[in-house]
């Protein structure tokens, strides 16, 4: 039975990813240096309230590196550790940590909409906390003269993931208000 349900698990969460990337590819605004609106992190953070952190954290990793396969942006130094970091902090990091959304959703006690709403919110703080340092470190030579990197890595990074978190943040929790994301029944009977 153990496995069973460790395999029924493994293939949700492989489906989740595949909705992420499906999203992901929908014609929603990009930016000219990467990143767009899109609201590939809404099946990830599902994912985390429905099987807790851990899987969360593993869907949002492969998400990560099918991310990688399908649009890798090389920073400007093309260094080995400018590389290194690019893949942590744009990707690995940014993704994986969107996993970890239940945990800060626990953090509200019984009140799970607003739980659901605050684990969202954090973990899009935390992806654009991701994106904003990897702006300062990787991609400072795209900031515009005159213009100090820290606002530039802010405000652009800002401009698509703001958007992102509060869709994602309404999103998610009007769909686990409805359906129990552990169940999957309606969240009433619940």
């Amino acid at each position: 039975m153990y496995n069973k349900k460790r395999i029924l698990t493994l293939v949700e969460c492989a489906m989740l990813v595949a909705v992420a990337v499906v999203i992901d590819l929908l014609p929603f605004p990009k930016w000219p240096q990467g990143g767009s609106v899109s609201l590939c992190m809404i099946p990830i953070v599902f994912c985390s309230f429905r099987h807790g952190a851990l899987w969360g954290m593993f869907t949002g990793f492969i998400l990560s590196c099918v991310q990688m396969l399908t649009g890798f942006y090389l920073p400007p130094a093309g260094t080995f550790f400018a590389i290194v970091m690019c893949v942590l902090l744009d990707y690995v990091l940014a993704f994986g940590l969107l996993g970890s959304a239940s945990i800060f959703g626990k953090l509200c006690g019984r009140n799970k909409k607003l739980g659901y709403a605050v684990g969202t919110f954090t973990v899009g703080i935390i992806r654009l906390a991701c994106s904003f340092l990897s702006g300062i470190f990787l991609w400072a030579s795209y900031a515009p003269e005159g213009t100090p990197v820290w606002i530039y890595s802010l405000t652009y990074n800002a401009s698509y993931m703001i958007p992102n978190t509060l869709i994602a943040c309404v999103v998610i929790t009007l769909l686990c208000g409805l359906l129990d994301p552990v169940t999957l029944k309606s969240a009433k009977k619940s």
